[in-house]
């Protein structure tokens, strides 16, 4: 059987999305925050030669020179001095009697910016103490071992018997450097579960109350639940006198690693403002630090005057400008379509703005992509991680994007909603007698919001409030 080969060309027409470098730089750009972009700009500024910051001059129309604003004008001889100079230690140094002449040669003394304050971890904190205990090397080894298994809350992670077995120590040695290591500040450290962070506090504040270490022993799960009849019938007690031994409970500190937490803020910078004036609302941009881009005038000159330049450099500088064009492009896009997106939002939203969270609309976005026709994709790359600025608040631009449910009697109202009147609904309650699940349910109802308990529990979960036996208070 013979089998016949050949070669054939065939022209096919196919459309097919290519992702060039400048869409690639415009789509990188959109999904960048504030703070993330200016890093951006700095670092093209520093790499790329083509690409420079503008500085706003004055010209002088008489003269026919620009002249820049004043702190870029010429340096008289008056303001040559050193601004950097510590004037009160210099008049005292050099005041002094018998000294008749000046260094010539700058000291090399440290700034005082230079010394940063770093906050000592728990870790670190524990680990002096141990040194100052005057340990042998076995329990040095030992008692870095514990802490270095301790969380961020002081609790020791690991079972002693794991440490023995690191170790090759017995137990019994474990347990008694554990022992010292739980008498180190912060009270309660290196405990093994809340009951054991409890009693070390209270045995050090001389806390013997018989009720109250019963308590921390043996109810804890009935203290966490507010059960206290369960606990008052169990100790064969008063009630009061439980609700006495859970007051000072509650003053003790279940989490001691806590002020040894190293976790800074994270401070919001709006992206955009939204302000009201008088009836209408206005719609700003925040530029403020933004550098002002433009292509080296120079480099550019060069280029299009046809200059000899070699071939390789030539190539090297339309490479760069190209960049630097695609980069300025992209920045003044990515701001336009911010703008609309927020001019969007504020169309289908304007009832938040003006009387707050309880008036917040259903709303996808689809409903803006449609709006501004843009894809849904471009929408939530402007949305993530920007933040706008507005009467109510700083907001997530994402949080104006929320699911919708639907009234008893038609119409339909944003979830974002629905959990401002739980949470409103809990605030108004009596702390004796709060509302359980299904007693906000029918609340809810009443005011034609028709969902179900569970629902309800997890926007509860979601606001961060806890059920209704843990709300009560006695």
């Amino acid at each position: 059987m013979a089998i016949n080969l050949q070669l054939r060309q065939d022209l096919r027409l196919s459309q097919q999305l290519i992702m060039t470098p400048q869409l690639q730089m415009a789509i990188k750009l959109l999904q960048l925050n504030r703070l993330e972009l200016m890093d951006k700009i700095s670092q093209e500024l520093e790499e790329n030669p083509a690409l420079e910051e503008t500085i706003d001059t004055v010209v002088d129309k008489k003269q026919g020179e620009e002249k820049s604003d004043e702190s870029s004008k010429e340096v008289s001889i008056d303001e040559k001095i050193n601004e950097d100079i510590d004037w009160s230690n210099y008049l005292d140094e050099y005041s002094s009697f018998g000294r008749t002449h000046f260094d010539t040669e700058q000291k090399d003394t440290p700034q005082y910016e230079a010394f940063i304050a770093r906050k000592d971890s728990l870790e670190d904190h524990l680990r002096w103490q141990l040194l100052m205990s005057s340990p042998t090397e076995e329990e040095k080894h030992i008692g870095s071992l514990i802490i270095g298994n301790i969380n961020k809350d002081g609790y020791l992670e690991v079972q002693v018997e794991e440490i023995a077995n690191m170790n090759g120590c017995p137990v019994k040695q474990i347990e008694e450097v554990l022992s010292v290591l739980q008498t180190f500040d912060p009270t309660g450290v290196c405990a093994r579960d809340l009951s054991e962070c409890l009693l070390i506090q209270a045995k050090h504040l001389g806390l013997n109350d018989p009720v109250m270490i019963n308590i921390i022993k043996h109810h804890i799960k009935n203290l966490e639940n507010k059960n206290y009849k369960t606990v008052a019938r169990d100790l064969r007690i008063n009630i009061k006198e439980v609700i006495l031994a859970v007051d000072v409970i509650k003053a003790l500190e279940p989490k001691p690693g806590r002020e040894f937490l190293n976790e800074q803020p994270q401070y919001i910078t709006p992206d955009i403002y939204v302000y009201r004036y008088e009836d209408e609302f206005v719609i700003m941009l925040n530029d403020d630090g933004m550098p002002r881009l433009r292509i080296n005038p120079y480099y550019k000159d060069a280029i299009k005057k046809g200059q000899k330049i070699s071939g390789k450099t030539k190539e090297y500088l339309q490479e760069k400008m190209r960049s630097a064009s695609w980069l300025i492009r992209s920045i003044h896009q990515r701001q336009k379509t911010i703008y609309k997106v927020m001019e969007s939002i504020l169309k289908y939203q304007r009832d938040f703005f003006e009387k707050g969270i309880s008036q917040l609309k259903p709303m996808v976005l689809r409903d803006v992509a449609q709006d501004i026709s843009m894809h849904e994709s471009t929408i939530s790359r402007v949305t993530t991680n920007k933040y706008a600025h507005t009467p109510q608040g700083i907001f997530e631009l994402k949080y104006f994007f929320n699911s919708s449910i639907r009234r008893s009697y038609g119409g339909e109202v944003a979830s974002v909603s629905v959990q401002d009147k739980i949470r409103r609904i809990v605030d108004t309650e009596n702390p004796k007698k709060p509302y359980s699940d299904d007693k906000i349910t029918k609340i809810l109802q009443d005011d034609d919001i028709n969902i179900a308990r569970r629902t309800v529990a997890k926007y509860r979960e979601i606001l961060g409030i806890l059920s209704s036996s843990k709300r009560k208070q006695f």
